[in-house]
């Protein structure tokens, strides 16, 4: 007889490692796929530290940290770590509420000191309970968003900051009436520039990809940046009415020295550490930042090829010393970031290695490449994020949804829509409490069977109410309203023979029951079923 090897034992876990790429495997897709995110992440960096009433510099040091930092620490292969817009308000609230930015600092080395407890104590399994559906609607609502935040960038308009993912902005529009502003006054340079990127990246990734072996390996993104400085320049010197305008292009704090580099980095205040509120304001940026992250790796575990698993206690902590590290530096707190997760994952970076290269080029561009990059026309890079929505809101997924049911369909569509006109984690809250809802009603008769005589009013044999083999409080409800509704003078047998678990709650009410049968005239007989004292008696 042949030996058999479990499927979950150790050759079949070491047959699935060896499928892995290592993180010095794919140089040749990681390389490519970190120079797109370095991209997407620039921009996102410095508006991010905009919307957060931070010095310029704090958003780009949270985004090194995030890639060259935590993209070791963390177990996930493709997740991306930086500054996130949904801390935004957080940190705009947080400086008015503690009088200064350095003092925001001191409670984000606290968060982070928080987050590391919370990995320690293995708070990471939370993110395993998001339902698929939610998960599904954050990724297709964060496209859509991305789409429509993007437009008006595309159209040269809108230039207090690139991306604040909720629908009231704080110029006192919101996303549409954002839209509305942009088409009545689109600049037709910027409108023209992300036009021609737009169509360049589109052919590169759906024809010239698949024909050509130069393509394959130069990333789009990187080519439509060409093109728009290149444009951009032709329009200065050719067709002034269309040159960019500066306050449209990425914006770059000039570093000649790493003199200058030390003098625009910012210090905590280490006096707020003696200040209750501090210690409020540092435990909300840890909760906020963590529930982000445990949402971004589920998402990023969803769309990665290879179905990798990422260790969310192991998250947790690798967040956690990032936020310190930042702090230290002067960096706004961060999370792992969908955005550019994705952007990762739809250029094809493979191992962790994309996510560092992202973070030394955020670097190196911020020591030696700053008049280069300083030439980009924002509208290119909306262009390459009208894209990425694209592909995370692809109408196949919609279509997908639908066939799996209402179940499904209606906690991944009111996701999506309270998303767009709320912000993420009240989305995705409201996700949840309608994903619990059909979890409840799941559970609501699936704790019994009942079995009732041949003959309704006849005693042609007792009514059996046998117990699954697990009862939760959830079933409470159920069995106490099976309960009241059995006849008058009949015969019950409630059997739990079968149940390895029942349920405080359950036993509770069903011992209520029993002493309230024989003023009923029921005659009851019970089965293994513990008997505890019921409240009142």
């Amino acid at each position: 007889m042949s030996k058999i090897t479990p499927v979950n034992g150790p050759t079949a876990n070491a047959g699935l490692a060896s499928r892995m790429p290592s993180p010095f495997s794919s140089f040749s897709k990681d390389l490519p796929a970190g120079l797109v995110v370095f991209l997407v992440a620039l921009p996102l960096c410095l508006g991010i530290s905009l919307a957060s009433g931070a010095p310029l510099l704090s958003g780009v040091i949270a985004g090194i940290v995030g890639g060259v930092v935590v993209s070791w620490l963390s177990g996930s292969a493709l997740s991306v770590s930086g500054p996130a817009a949904g801390l935004t308000a957080i940190i705009v609230a947080a400086i008015g509420t503690l009088g200064s930015f350095e003092a925001v600092l001191a409670a984000t080395v606290i968060a982070g000191a928080i987050q590391v407890g919370l990995g320690v104590a293995r708070a990471g399994i939370i993110g395993l309970y998001f339902p698929t559906s939610v998960i599904r609607g954050m990724l297709a609502a964060i496209g859509l968003i991305l789409i429509l935040k993007q437009i008006p960038h595309f159209l040269g308009i809108d230039t207090d900051y690139f991306s604040d993912l909720s629908f009231l902005q704080f110029d006192g529009r919101n996303t549409f009436s954002e839209i509305g502003n942009a088409l009545e006054n689109f600049r037709p340079g910027s409108a023209l520039i992300g036009l021609v990127c737009l169509v360049v990246l589109l052919l590169w990734d759906k024809v010239l990809s698949k024909h050509s072996k130069i393509a394959q390996l130069v990333p789009g993104a990187l080519v439509v940046v060409v093109v728009a400085i290149l444009l951009n320049v032709y329009f200065g010197s050719m067709v002034p009415m269309l040159s960019i305008r500066p306050d449209h292009m990425v914006n770059l704090p000039r570093i000649q020295s790493l003199q200058d580099a030390a003098q625009l980095i910012t210090s905590p205040d280490w006096s707020a550490f003696t200040r209750p509120a501090t210690y409020t304001v540092a435990f909300t940026i840890a909760i906020v930042a963590s529930l982000e992250t445990l949402l971004s790796v589920e998402a990023v575990d969803k769309l990665d090829p290879h179905k990798r698993t990422t260790p969310t206690n192991r998250e947790m902590m690798a967040q956690g010393t990032g936020n310190m590290i930042s702090g230290l530096l002067g960096g706004l707190p961060m999370t792992a970031v969908i955005v550019r997760s994705s952007a990762n994952i739809n250029s094809g970076g493979q191992t962790r290695m994309s996510a560092f290269f992202h973070g030394l080029l955020l670097l190196v561009s911020l020591l030696f490449l700053g008049s280069v990059l300083n030439k980009i026309p924002l509208s290119a890079l909306a262009a390459i994020l009208l894209v990425i929505g694209y592909k995370l809101t692809n109408p196949a997924l919609y279509r997908t949804q639908w066939k799996l049911g209402w179940q499904q369909f209606l906690p991944f569509i009111i996701t999506i829509t309270a998303i767009l006109f709320t912000d993420l984690l009240k989305g995705v809250v409201l996700g949840l409490v309608v994903g619990i809802f059909y979890i409840l009603k799941a559970n609501y008769n699936s704790a019994y069977f009942l079995s009732k005589p041949v003959t309704p009013g006849q005693d042609k044999g007792p009514i059996i109410l046998r117990l699954s083999q697990q009862v939760s409080f959830l079933n409470k409800a159920s069995i106490i309203k099976v309960l009241e509704e059995l006849p008058f003078n009949s015969m019950v047998v409630i059997d739990g023979s079968d149940s390895s678990f029942i349920d405080y709650d359950v036993l509770e009410a069903i011992e209520n029951f029993r002493l309230s049968a024989p003023d009923r005239g029921i005659n009851l007989e019970l089965r293994d079923i513990p008997q505890v004292e019921a409240i009142g008696h």
